[in-house]
């Protein structure tokens, strides 16, 4: 059976869809899955395991200027590549316009059929076209968790239940970590490394710098060292500005996603605001406490599940004291 997700984006719900194709292969071992992804997210969908073929998309860099000739010759390509193989079952995870079009134009074997979400679910978004597209669309509870509505979807639509287990099949080559991130790991005298995730893509999911810097001196004091990636200039001012004067802190240097996801999973833990990175976190079954200023870790945090993994939510913000709980809570299991 040849079977296409589509996810297209972002970076943690690409992370979220990740379980569903472990289900898929446990429920029907034979399955070819390819994968539709952006571009910019494609490292990590080919990390996914049993994931057979990634085709790169770019709708977000084509939008900008759907007229030009690059744009024209890269849809070309992309539609090409798409179009290759014939497909039992299509599956849009996404429920957007775009993931619509995108499963619109894969083409179906004989008696192929694709299906879509029926129905929003809390706090995700969705478009009536991925609807419209679906030969069945899928109702949902509306009171989802992000990783639970992919999983649900794929079950109903290939006909098998959500399995007990929980696996995001993230592989990883940890012995690809270069020396300048993972240097910190080998430091004579600390225990490990954990990774302070402080980088997110909306402001108001932020974490205060002084409770950064308060969070990695204990950290500090208990023989453990810490690592701060980040994705932007404003994002390394911060990790620069949290490690200063810091006896055991290292600011990454920029990394690719795959290369960075090699580099946490050599980290005692991580701890990180709701972000991409953080998901990834939980994906590699890390340690991990997530901070929340606003109450949804119910829908994107980590799973209640795993003693490994917590969120710790307040407003305005959770304080230090919280979020160090958690870690001693979450590090003493591991």
């Amino acid at each position: 059976m040849k079977i296409l997700i589509v996810k297209l984006s972002s970076l943690g719900d690409v992370v979220h869809a990740m379980p569903a194709v472990q289900d898929i292969l446990r429920a029907l071992p034979e399955a070819h899955i390819d994968w539709v992804v952006e571009r910019g997210f494609a490292p990590l969908a080919q990390r996914c395991q049993g994931v057979r073929r990634v085709i790169a998309s770019d709708l977000r860099r084509w939008r900008k200027a759907p007229f030009s000739t690059d744009t024209r010759s890269a849809w070309r390509a992309f539609k090409f590549e798409l179009q290759l193989e014939a497909y039992d079952a299509v599956i849009d995870l996404q429920g957007l316009t775009k993931s619509a079009l995108v499963s619109w134009l894969a083409r179906l074997s004989p008696g192929g059929q694709r299906y879509g979400l029926a129905n929003q679910t809390e706090g995700s978004s969705f478009e009536a076209p991925a609807r419209w597209v679906a030969h069945q669309a899928i109702t949902l509870p509306a009171h989802s968790h992000a990783v639970m509505r992919s999983r649900e979807l794929c079950a109903q639509a290939l006909h098998y239940r959500v399995p007990d287990e929980l696996s995001f099949g993230l592989v990883t080559q940890q012995a690809q970590v270069s020396r300048a991130s993972a240097g910190m790991a080998s430091a004579s005298g600390l225990r490990g490394t954990v990774a302070l995730v402080h980088g997110t893509s909306r402001a108001d999911k932020q974490w205060p710098l002084a409770h950064w810097r308060a969070l990695a001196q204990r950290l500090n004091a208990t023989g453990l060292g810490v690592v701060l990636p980040h994705g932007s200039p404003a994002e390394l001012q911060t990790a620069n500005d949290i490690a200063q004067g810091l006896a055991h802190a290292q600011v990454w240097p920029p990394l690719k996603l795959d290369a960075l996801t090699d580099a946490l999973a050599t980290c005692s833990g991580v701890i990180g605001v709701d972000s991409g990175l953080s998901h990834i976190a939980v994906a590699l079954d890390l340690p991990h406490v997530q901070i929340y200023n606003f109450d949804t870790a119910w829908r994107t945090g980590p799973l209640a599940a795993s003693p490994r993994q917590c969120s710790v939510f307040a407003q305005p913000t959770p304080s230090v004291d919280a979020v160090w709980q958690a870690w001693l809570g979450v590090s003493a299991v591991a």
